[in-house]
């Protein structure tokens, strides 16, 4: 199986500079003007997940929750540190989560439409035991 999440916004250039040179994803692909949609696809190549934003003439509004949350697992400590920075370089605040699992395994932040993104200082390869 396959994985695309997708979501309009209203700056979709703002949003690419985020992802891909702050966040270090790719820009995969995009197409222009489908039946008045711009898009873009972000991820990593190889993988069975991408990341869609789309942008229209519709204003959109978010309502995210406070625990409605994008989670990226670096792989190394050095890969964390990096996107840390990266972060904090660019004048990005960090948040504290509204859940405390995240104020102690990682860094939150708002992504420019508004989305919480927490960078984990977990292992991506961890085991997770859900009960």
């Amino acid at each position: 199986m396959k994985l695309r999440i997708a979501r309009h916004t209203n700056n979709l250039e703002q949003i690419n500079f985020f992802y891909t040179k702050i966040l270090e994803f790719e820009l995969l692909g995009s197409f222009e003007n489908h039946s008045n949609y711009n898009g873009i696809f972000i991820g990593k190549p190889n993988l069975d997940w991408h990341l869609e934003f789309t942008q229209s003439d519709d204003q959109v509004t978010h309502l995210f929750d406070e625990d409605d949350i994008l989670v990226l697992y670096p792989e190394t400590v050095l890969e964390y540190d990096t996107l840390i920075a990266k972060v904090s370089e660019n004048n990005i605040n960090f948040i504290n989560a509204k859940n405390p699992y995240w104020n102690k395994n990682g860094k939150m932040f708002l992504d420019p439409d508004g989305a919480r993104i927490v960078i984990s200082n977990l292992k991506s390869k961890q085991t997770i035991n859900i009960h």
